[in-house]
């Protein structure tokens, strides 16, 4: 095709948006209302995800130690922990340590609670935080750690604690929030494309007596259909650049505020991981919609 030819088609496909500007300002309308609401739950779902990894990362193994350990068997077991392929992080908490922790975790109110243990009097034992490669290996992990011996009497590691049961409901549930998500946006997706879609066919089929003419008069199937796709391409293009402007700026906003302490209890997905993805899609997705429908709606009329 020439250049020149491919100019006349955009600037006819241009040309019509201005004309049409009533069914243009449906198709539009209809594409961004679809791809926010579209937006909105990917949003949603992406942070949902996100979430559930956080807590995923936070199961870790603790590995409690006999009172009587010495140095070296300890520093023996640690050696052999990190060697191990599910482990990936393993650290050293003496009992003055988690005595420490417990007083930072328990604040002023537990303080007289644990006066005067300091010392000989300490009654916690030393242990292990053992952070996993993959959440999911937590409890082959933790009885590979139970498995140990060291040919000691007694042996040193007295318990391996994961949250047995806990850990497990917890990765069922984070398992079906993410299917659902992913259900519930396929589903919306879908929704989205065929109501963009019949918009834009309504917008093209509104317009039957000018392609009959332009068939009857001479004009070839893809001189006639080029404009049309350019049409709908500009048409998915501009209704998904609106949703594209509003949800990265709300979700811009909603990072910036002070007053959601999110922190608290989860972590907002970073706003570049998010944001650039999500215009990308929707822009895309704009655009392949467009073209689709218009295409769908010309290849009708065609055929005179």
């Amino acid at each position: 095709m020439k250049i020149s030819t491919m100019g006349r088609h955009i600037a006819e496909g241009g040309k019509s948006l201005v004309r049409n500007g009533w069914m243009t300002f449906a198709s539009v309308s209809s594409i961004a209302i679809s791809l926010f609401i579209l937006g909105v739950f990917v949003v949603v779902a992406v942070n949902v995800d996100y979430f559930a990894k956080q807590i995923e990362n936070q199961v870790e193994i603790r590995v409690f130690l006999d009172v009587n350990t010495p140095q070296a068997t300890i520093d023996s077991l640690q050696q052999t922990m990190t060697e191990m392929p599910e482990v990936g992080k393993v650290t050293f908490v003496s009992k003055a340590e988690g005595l420490q922790i417990m007083r930072e975790r328990m604040g002023d109110s537990g303080r007289p609670l644990l006066e005067g243990l300091d010392g000989e009097n300490n009654p916690l034992n030393d242990s292990f935080n053992v952070e996993v490669r993959e959440p999911r290996q937590v409890a082959e992990a933790a009885a590979a750690i139970a498995a140990i011996k060291t040919g000691s009497n007694p042996e040193p590691i007295i318990k391996v604690d994961y949250g047995k049961g806990t850990v497990e409901t917890l990765f069922t549930v984070t398992r079906y929030v993410r299917y659902i998500g992913i259900a519930l946006v396929l589903c919306l997706g879908l929704t989205a494309m065929f109501l963009i879609s019949n918009t834009i066919k309504l917008t093209i089929m509104a317009r039957n007596r000018e392609i009959r003419i332009m068939k009857l008069v001479g004009a070839t199937n893809s001189f006639i259909r080029w404009p049309f796709f350019i049409e709908g391409a500009l048409l998915g293009f501009v209704g998904s650049l609106i949703p594209v402007i509003l949800l990265t700026y709300g979700y811009w906003e909603l990072m910036s505020v002070s007053d959601l302490e999110f922190s608290y209890f989860m972590e907002l997905k970073p706003f570049e991981e998010l944001s650039y993805p999500l215009g990308g899609m929707l822009l895309l997705l704009g655009v392949l919609i467009g073209v689709w429908g218009s295409t769908l709606s010309v290849r009708k009329f065609l055929k005179v």
